[in-house]
């Protein structure tokens, strides 16, 4: 059950946390089962059989990238990190050099829009 991945007292978190907390959850598990079934697929001697896992698996890529999105639609850092990273092109670590760079102001790529983790603020609540 994913309430027992909870860090925290769920009656301390506000219901977009625990929203998220759903979203994340759920985004891990589909990545989970696009492994397994990916191994399956592959491990397996019958290719009627490989054929229907690995229709299984793309479901649930396809069932993994609408939970992203979501989440991308919910955390303005994590659509502004989509945005530096997916689709870029060149090796990563250089799209992060170019994305820091950026954002002190001295490159051509996109800033991040905020320096919050996405999690809200904690001011008033200790």
């Amino acid at each position: 059950m994913s309430s027992e991945s909870y860090h925290e007292p769920i009656e301390l978190l506000s219901e977009p946390t625990k929203n998220m907390h759903r979203a994340l959850v759920s985004l891990r598990e589909e990545l989970e089962a696009v492994d397994w079934y990916q191994q399956r697929a592959e491990a397996c001697s019958d290719p009627e059989l490989a054929a229907v896992l690995t229709h299984n698996k793309n479901e649930e890529i396809e069932h993994a990238m609408m939970t992203l999105e979501w989440i991308r639609r919910h955390n303005p850092t994590m659509a502004d990190n989509i945005k530096t990273y997916v689709g870029s092109e060149g090796p990563i670590l250089e799209v992060e050099k170019r994305s820091t760079k950026s954002e002190a102001g001295g490159g051509d790529a996109p800033a991040s829009s905020s320096n919050s983790l996405g999690i809200g603020s904690l001011k008033g609540k200790l």
